[in-house]
């Protein structure tokens, strides 16, 4: 994958099929930095990898249906040869393969629109040993409360994510080395030790209340 992205710009990001909505709103974010930006047609590539899930629902297939029709309608407005701005990949990859993801793109897109903890975030950062690579991040992701160096972007805002698509492309090296070396750092600290340690530690202050027993004589 490395050698296929060497000379060309690229873009990845991880989610479940089902979750097509925010699939749908990064398709039209990279529509409109396409649009917007015509310089970087044959220079930049988008790779959603969507791991097929309950798609023996009926309502579930159809999301994956529209995700794939719009990443072909997009596809088809700038022609280029064998170029696309979207490349959609409808497989579970091993954890292996999406790390080799990680490593090659130069951005990477967590923007889901409502969100507990996304670890898809963290397992971008702890993958660029390189010190390189942007995080574009969603505000409601619960990762985006650890990781203030990502671009922090609202999902639903799609002009504000083109334009973080767009700095983080052209961010310079030094400053995408100082962001990601304070994100690594923060992700080797917070770790599950330090998050089982904060669960126990709260548990214990937890105080139940027991009703004073009554005698009836």
């Amino acid at each position: 994958m490395r050698s296929a992205l060497r000379f060309a710009k690229s873009s990845a990001s991880k989610a479940r099929s089902s979750a097509s909505e925010w699939i749908l709103e990064r398709f039209r974010a990279i529509e409109r930095f396409i649009e917007s930006h015509p310089g970087y047609q044959n220079r930049f590539t988008f790779v959603q990898i969507g791991a097929p899930s309950r798609t023996h629902i009926e309502r579930y297939h159809r999301f994956l249906d529209e995700v794939v029709a719009e990443a072909e309608r997009i596809n088809a407005r700038f022609p280029a040869g064998r170029w696309k701005p979207i490349v959609l990949l409808k497989r579970h990859h091993s954890h292996e393969e999406i790390a080799r993801f990680y490593r090659a793109a130069s951005l990477c897109l967590v923007t889901s629109l409502h969100d507990g903890m996304n670890l898809v975030a963290k397992e971008f950062v702890a993958s660029r040993e390189d010190d390189q690579g942007v995080l574009i991040l969603s505000t409601f992701a619960g990762a985006a409360h650890e990781l203030s160096d990502a671009l922090l972007v609202n999902p639903y805002d799609v002009q504000q994510l083109a334009s973080a698509i767009l700095r983080g492309l052209e961010m310079p090296q030094e400053e995408q080395v100082a962001r990601m070396r304070r994100m690594r750092q923060i992700v080797r600290e917070h770790n599950i030790f330090r998050w089982a340690a904060h669960l126990l530690s709260d548990l214990t202050e937890i105080r139940i209340d027991v009703p004073e027993r009554v005698e009836v004589p």
